[in-house]
Parts: structure tokens; C-alpha cells; sequence
């Protein structure tokens, strides 16, 4: 998608005072692939794309050391990852004979289960306490199955619709954009990694080498419009480990890569193809682009991602009003 075409973000000042929303517990309403076409036309599909494309245009041409403005909501979403991470460490996996899905995972998942709506409630201001049990859904998704183990870009989209709820509740608002992606999500993926590493968690619906990455991809378009216009970083260096080992603390999209180094061995080429591809376009707009484009098409319009969202009343399945 061209950057002409971004939305503005979900703003707070909506025709309902948030406070009188009547706010109600998300659930699955796509449930069949012809049920797909109410999803791309929903407000819920309208509104979490224009969050993507409007961080996706705050981080432009920015290192994840810029200097940006951190609110109290900002630092209680930190706290709120803290925590999680904590658990982790109070959570050691169990041995077991299979080397993959350690059933410890359950264990940690079953204490975020209990206590989401508490962590929720230390962000959502005391006036805007009736949408935590809907925001918190949202927070539950983001982590992972607890049946299967596993881990995937549909859970990583529940945390951005997390955040997104959170832009539309007024928890959040514009100046926390680069504050959104730089010290919120950059935490997540931290502890995400974290997860995978220490449970063994399997790819949720991996397409293997021709997938972009096994876990995540928001970090793949943010982190490439990070490096829009940088005077020597091309996308053809990302494959270059001095290039990675330098960069990668201002740059999500090299974090990401080293994360790929670490976790898999032989040739990159071999192990992740379609990242190797992408190295050989050439400039980090066109990157940033394609991806987007292929965001859409490989996880958003895709049923066995879709069929797991879930709709409330602040990402509803009913189509795009217009105003």
C-alpha cells in the first residue's frame, strides 16, 4: 500500500463517550471462508489496518534509541509486560519426553488467564473500568495457544488489536505513537521470544522456509520503515552479520534477524527464503511496501489467522460506517 493511503488512527473523541459505550466480551465471528468477505469489509478490519499503517508512518526514518515522549500509560504497559516476563522466570519448564511444547507453558498461561483483567485494570483508568474485561480478551490472545503450544502471527495481531482498543478507549493517544511500537511492542516481542525459547513453543500454521518468519511479522514492516531513507543500510546488508551485530539495538527489523540467526542454523538463504529475497529489493520503501502487501495477503485474508479474531464492540464485525 502506498503511504498515501494510511488512515488516521482510531481516535478517542468518537460520537460515544467511552465511558457510555456499552462495552460487551469479544468472540469469534468468522467461522466459515465465505465469512472472510465480512471481515475485510468490518470496522474492525478498517480500524486495525489504519493502526498498523499509522505506526507504521510514526516510526519512519527513526532508531529505537530516538529520543520520544513516554507516558504514564506507556510505563504501566511496560510494568504490565514486566510482569509477564516475571512469570516466566517463577515458571521453569518441566522435563518431559517431547523436546518441543514444554507443558510448563500451561502453567504460566493458566496465571495470565486469572489475573488479565487485573493487569488490565492497572492501565485502563478507574472511569473506564467496564472495558477491561473486553480489552483484556485481547491480551489473553496475544500470547500463544495454550492447547497447542504454539505461537503465531495471529496471536501477534491480537496484541496490536490490544493496543488498538486501548487508542480507542483514550488509554492511549497520538503522541504515544513511537512510544507504542519503540518501548510497548519492542518489550512484547521481547517477551515473546523469551516464551518461545524457554517452552519450545511450535510456529502456529508455519509455511516452514516460505513463510517471512515462524513467529512474527509486524516487526518486519515497522522495523523496515525505521530504515526508510538511511544514509548507508540497505536492504541487501541485513544478511551481512557485521551489519546485524551493529545495528541491531536501533533497528527492529535486524533484532529480528539476529533472533532468526540464533534460533536456526545453516545458510539463511536455506533456512528463510523469502527474507533472503527480500534482501536482494532494492530500497527499504519498496521492502516496507511489499510487506505491507504481503501482510495483508498472508495473514489478514487468510482464514485459518482470521477465523481466531475476535469482535467487540470496539473492533466490530459490522461494516465500515461511513461518516
Amino acid at each position: 500500500m502506498a503511504e498515501g493511503e494510511r488512515q488516521s488512527p482510531p481516535d478517542s473523541s468518537e460520537d460515544i463517550p467511552p465511558a457510555a459505550q456499552n462495552f460487551i466480551i469479544p468472540k469469534k465471528e468468522i467461522h466459515t471462508v465465505p465469512d472472510m468477505g465480512k471481515w475485510k469489509r468490518s470496522q474492525a478490519y478498517a480500524d486495525y489496518i489504519g493502526f498498523i499503517l499509522t505506526l507504521n508512518e510514526g516510526v519512519k526514518g527513526k532508531k529505537l534509541t530516538f529520543e520520544y515522549k513516554v507516558s504514564e500509560a506507556i510505563e504501566k504497559l511496560v510494568a504490565l509486560l514486566n510482569t509477564l516476563d516475571r512469570w516466566i522466570d517463577e515458571t521453569p519448564p518441566v522435563d518431559q519426553p517431547s523436546r518441543f511444547g514444554n507443558k510448563a507453558y500451561r502453567t504460566w498461561y493458566a496465571k495470565l488467564d486469572e489475573e488479565a483483567e487485573n493487569l488490565v485494570a492497572t492501565v485502563v483508568p478507574t472511569h473506564l473500568a467496564a472495558a477491561v474485561p473486553e480489552v483484556a480478551v485481547y491480551l489473553k490472545e496475544s500470547v500463544g495457544n495454550s492447547t497447542r503450544i504454539d505461537y503465531g502471527t495471529g496471536h501477534e495481531a491480537a496484541f496490536a488489536a490490544f493496543l488498538c482498543c486501548l487508542c480507542k478507549i483514550g488509554v492511549l493517544r497520538v503522541d504515544d505513537q513511537i512510544a507504542i511500537v519503540f518501548k510497548v511492542f519492542n518489550r512484547y516481542l521481547e517477551v515473546m521470544r523469551k516464551l518461545q525459547k524457554t517452552y519450545r513453543m511450535e510456529p502456529a500454521g508455519s509455511q516452514g522456509v516460505w513463510g517471512l518468519d515462524d513467529f512474527q511479522f509486524l516487526p518486519f514492516i515497522w522495523g523496515s520503515s525505521q530504515l526508510i531513507d538511511h544514509p548507508y543500510l540497505e536492504p541487501r546488508h541485513f544478511v551481512d552479520e557485521k551489519a546485524v551485530n551493529e545495528n541491531h539495538k536501533d533497528y527492529m527489523f535486524l533484532e529480528c534477524i539476529l533472533f532468526i540467526t540464533e534460533m536456526k542454523t545453516g545458510p539463511f538463504a536455506e533456512h528463510s527464503n523469502q527474507l533472503w529475497n527480500i534482501s536482494a529489493v532494492p530500497s527499504w520503501s519498496k521492502v516496507n511496501q511489499g510487506l505491507i502487501r504481503m501482510y495483508k495477503a498472508e495473514c489478514l485474508e487468510k482464514f485459518p489467522v482470521i477465523q481466531h479474531f475476535k469482535f467487540g464492540s470496539l473492533l466490530p464485525i459490522h461494516p465500515v460506517t461511513s461518516c
